[in-house]
């Protein structure tokens, strides 16, 4: 994958397809020019092995193909900067859920662009307009947020995320915040 955004939002889709109801996508850059990537959920979890597991290419939980390659490249990606890949997940009744957490050095060469993250975030909401999203953007000279659960009380019952007014003005909404 050619942009950070792309990791995420194939990384976002395995919380979505573990059945999460929340997701938590942070991306929070230091003044030392590290950035830390966070993606947490409530979703069914893994179980150890599968943590073990999940960053070797041709590993994967699916049916539909023969390998995984969405977290062995983000894997690879961080390690490529210096940083590096934490997975933590539970499949215990009360505390199921997964947390990643990858950190970039961006002043690396090998660092990414992070891309169309605005569209990124946009497609993800539209796609699942059910799933309670909050999405974080911060350095030192901004911070940029949306949490579709304000979202959802704001608009009021019966109006989808995934209307194109909606999703039209979230997309002006987060460009704002990073101007």
């Amino acid at each position: 994958m050619k942009e950070l955004s792309l990791n995420i939002l194939d990384v976002a889709k395995n919380s979505v397809t573990a059945g999460a109801s929340n997701v938590l996508i942070s991306l929070v850059t230091a003044a030392d020019g590290w950035l830390t990537l966070t993606i947490k959920d409530d979703g069914c979890g893994m179980t150890d092995e599968v943590v073990r597991n999940v960053t070797d290419p041709f590993y994967t939980t699916r049916t539909t193909r023969k390998v995984g390659l969405g977290l062995p490249l983000l894997k690879l990606a961080a390690e490529q900067t210096g940083g590096a890949l934490e997975i933590c997940s539970s499949t215990d009744d009360e505390l199921h859920g997964t947390t990643l957490r990858a950190t970039f050095d961006t002043k690396s060469i090998d660092f990414m662009p992070i891309g169309d993250i605005v569209s990124t975030v946009c497609i993800l909401i539209a796609g699942s307009p059910e799933i309670d999203f909050v999405f974080e953007d911060v350095t030192q000279m901004r911070s940029v947020r949306i949490d579709t659960k304000e979202l959802r009380e704001v608009l009021g019952e019966g109006i989808s995320l995934a209307e194109p007014e909606v999703q039209s003005w979230m997309s002006e909404y987060l460009k704002e915040q990073y101007e």
